[in-house]
């Protein structure tokens, strides 16, 4: 149990390098790349699994503060992806359905969408105050959290925060499972990445068994992030269907988007009731003899 201990990657040292990187990416008054907004995204959503898997070690008030900080750094920068997101997947589209797309070309909100700026723009003041606010708040958690007493856990305590979150996934497994509306998907999508970020610092224990389990569950995310993308799209469009009223062009490009939509839950399914489904257990998944905990 030492020995495991041991091998335990320091929480707060991982949790403090994720808001260093995040700020390393963050220069205050300039605006972000495309990749950069994404990465500084996921740092913060690891940050967040990671203050959820040790939350017993803050007062609730503290507790509230840093997760705010995080949730709100993810927030603010997720309207800028949103907008390439969009204008890439129409484009995609575009590609393999030419001449309906012609059909759309005095659509105002597809046209918006398409449409990428010559050059980068300036930052506008309210990106720069946006910028700066991050940047500050990034700097005040790194701060409170160098000074917040956090203790090197057990094993056995690890893994049982641990599979409170996976209880938590395989529940919202099943309610996705029978009911596919998006909102069901997109609370399994973030919880699914919380378990996949908390089992990070189980690598060095069972690293064959975690990076396996890991790369799984990164696929996953990564085809219900792409299911998640096109029903933003889908409401971005201002789409309700409605019978012989809608624009038959863009009734049938939202077929596509629904088809695309379809593979991707398909690509899914099966490995998650592999995973999550009924009878499965977190010891099952790591190989280990119940009780793990």
């Amino acid at each position: 149990m030492k020995k495991e201990r041991a091998n335990i990657k320091d929480i707060k040292s991982v949790l403090t390098g994720y808001i260093n990187d995040s700020l390393s990416l963050l220069e205050k008054g300039s605006m972000p790349d495309e990749k950069s907004v994404h990465d500084i995204r996921v740092l913060m959503k690891k940050a967040r699994a990671t203050i959820r898997l040790i939350s017993s070690q803050f007062d609730k008030k503290s507790y509230e503060k840093e997760f705010f900080t995080f949730r709100e750094s993810g927030r603010t920068l997720r309207l800028w992806r949103e907008a390439s997101v969009h204008r890439k997947t129409l484009k995609s589209f575009r590609k393999s359905h030419t001449l309906l797309f012609k059909s759309l070309d005095n659509n105002e909100i597809i046209s918006q969408l398409m449409k990428k700026p010559d050059v980068q723009p300036a930052v506008s003041p309210e990106h720069d105050e946006n910028i700066t606010r991050i940047y500050e708040i990034l700097n005040k958690a790194k701060y409170r959290i160098r000074f917040q007493r956090i203790i090197h856990p057990e094993m056995t305590v690890l893994l049982s925060e641990i599979n409170k979150t996976y209880q938590r996934v395989s529940d919202l497994f099943l309610r996705a499972r029978n009911d596919t509306k998006p909102s069901n998907l997109h609370e399994f999508r973030k919880r699914l990445k919380d378990f996949l970020y908390q089992i990070y610092f189980l690598r060095a224990v069972k690293p064959n068994v975690i990076k396996s389990l890991e790369k799984k569950i990164d696929l996953m995310t990564q085809n219900l992030g792409k299911y998640n993308d096109l029903a933003v799209l889908i409401d971005t469009l201002g789409y309700s269907y409605s019978w012989q009223k809608n624009d038959p062009a863009l009734d049938e490009l939202v077929i596509i988007i629904r088809q695309a939509q379809d593979r991707y839950l398909s690509k899914i399914w099966p490995q998650a009731h592999a995973i999550f489904g009924p009878g499965k257990t977190l010891p099952g998944n790591l190989g280990v003899p119940p009780p793990a905990y």
